[in-house]
């Protein structure tokens, strides 16, 4: 058995990555053309005097991983790790991320979940020209919120590669009434030991269409290799993965988490998968939801959730005595990703235990969480109101927003200092996790929830608020990455 002291790191093949307070100085940025920013203010911020500087490197390449159980797969990732190492600063820290593409292709690097600068946001032709192959890009933004964060490129289907990792701001006034923690990243696994994403995505366009008014044709028989699977949530997702992990590994060579029987952990949750919700149990342990996205809820207990593509859930456990599965099963899908809690000696189950707790009752975050009090958006009637329809069918394959793919779309727009309402609708027969960036929504009708990525169901909608504080163009799309990759994006403007 493992003893575990008090706040520390278990996350199971992530390790720290080098990064520390650092002098002002930093490494001069790429002036070629394929790297620079477009027009606006310079990508390379500063520091506010004293404010403490984080820093770190990515090296983005092409490189073999070891998923478990002998399957060895040739991916793209930040160095050689599936997930990435994790980037740690502090709540108000001034963090410069030097990126070196040494990839085949363009990318970049989004900062999902946090609240930055404009040109540091890391989506192509929108907040920078993408990063062309050998040539390096720095990116400099203050995190100015606590939360549980990932990152990831935004270019095509690169993120159902390798290429992500988590990123935790800590909240300095918080009280660590916990004796470890873990970080859990869940994906969905083909490239490599399958079709790759792009071949996936290439056979998507290839069937693509234009939008059809209504529900239209969700015949999954069309193409080969696609999810057939049922959901309480309606259809789930589109492609049946190969493998599905917890922290890179597979259900046959699982990670062990080790501590002692009674001790209070903290799990930060990432779902970091292109097409997959998740539904998430510890068996015989009861999980106590405390932050969704990064921000504090009412405190919310539950046997199981669901972790949407893009969502992050702080919970709380109290270990038990033995040797636990924590599984997270594909929502609509075959199969599930595992891990384990061992506090004891013995056996662990099979890779295919199915805690009974995913029988029971599910937590939806945007249905049953209600916002702390400390993270509510101040009481406020909206300044304006936005319609956003969420348009698509998978055969001809087509989805987009307002009636338009992203390309030929009409950008949101809205005015320094409103507030902002956007009346989301889902007239698909799909479920859709639509992520703001650059901003937080809080949904009105939900108890003022904040969160940047909420999971809507088929034929349903939500009202969700946000306040215009951070100028600049954003995107706003479906986190499924084929859904966004064929249309269903658009952009939210400053006037």
């Amino acid at each position: 058995m493992v003893e575990v002291s008090r706040r520390s790191v278990l996350i199971g093949g992530l390790a720290a990555l080098g990064v520390g307070v650092l002098g002002a100085c930093s490494p001069d940025r790429p002036q070629r053309p394929e790297s620079s920013p477009l027009p606006g203010p310079p990508l390379q911020a500063s520091p506010k005097p004293g404010q403490k500087v984080v820093e770190a490197s990515l090296t983005a390449r092409p490189v073999a991983v070891d998923l478990g159980a002998g399957i060895i797969a040739n991916t793209w990732a930040y160095g050689d790790e599936v997930p990435g190492r994790v980037v740690r600063a502090t709540a108000g820290d001034f963090l410069r991320v030097n990126v070196d593409n040494q990839l085949p292709a363009p990318t970049t690097v989004h900062w999902h979940g946090i609240r930055l600068r404009n040109e540091a946001d890391g989506v192509p032709d929108v907040t920078q020209q993408a990063i062309a192959p050998g040539n390096r890009f720095v990116y400099a933004f203050t995190a100015p919120d606590a939360g549980t964060h990932f990152f990831h490129p935004h270019v095509g289907a690169q993120l159902d590669r390798g290429l992500y990792a988590p990123i935790i701001i800590d909240d300095p006034a918080d009280a660590g009434d916990y004796d470890a923690e873990w970080i859990v990243v869940l994906d969905d696994w083909t490239d490599g030991v399958g079709k790759s994403p792009d071949q996936i995505l290439a056979d998507f366009q290839a069937e693509s269409g234009p939008l059809k008014s209504g529900m239209g044709g969700m015949d999954h028989s069309s193409m080969p290799g696609m999810n057939h699977g049922n959901s309480s949530l309606g259809d789930a997702g589109d492609v049946a993965y190969p493998h599905y992990l917890i922290n890179g590994r597979v259900p046959e060579a699982p990670t062990e988490f080790r501590c002692r029987p009674g001790q209070r952990v903290r799990v930060r949750l990432i779902n970091a998968a292109s097409d997959t919700v998740f539904k998430v149990a510890l068996a015989d342990h009861t999980m106590t939801v405390t932050h969704s996205d990064g921000h504090r809820v009412n405190d919310k207990q539950t046997g199981a959730l669901y972790v949407a593509m893009g969502e992050r859930y702080d919970v709380t456990i109290t270990a038990g005595d033995g040797v636990f599965p924590l599984v997270a099963a594909a929502e609509g899908k075959s199969g599930q990703a595992l891990a384990f809690l061992r506090t004891a000696s013995g056996q662990a189950p099979p890779s295919t235990i199915r805690p009974r707790e995913l029988e029971g009752p599910v937590l939806l975050g945007a249905d049953d969480l209600a916002a702390a009090e400390s993270a509510r958006l101040p009481d406020r009637d909206p300044d304006t109101t936005l319609k956003v329809t969420l348009n698509g069918q998978m055969s001809p394959y087509a989805w987009g927003i307002n009636g338009k793919k992203y390309g030929q779309d009409t950008p949101l727009t809205v005015r320094p200092g409103q507030r902002l309402r956007m009346q989301i609708t889902n007239s698909t027969m799909m479920v859709h996790p639509m992520h703001i960036h650059g901003h937080t929504w809080s949904l009105p009708d939900r108890s003022g929830l904040r969160k940047d990525t909420v999971l809507i169901r088929p034929m349903g909608g939500v009202n969700v608020d946000l306040d215009a504080d951070n100028p600049g163009a954003w995107a706003l799309h479906c986190h499924n990455i084929y859904h966004m990759e064929t249309g269903m994006m658009t952009t939210l403007r400053y006037a």
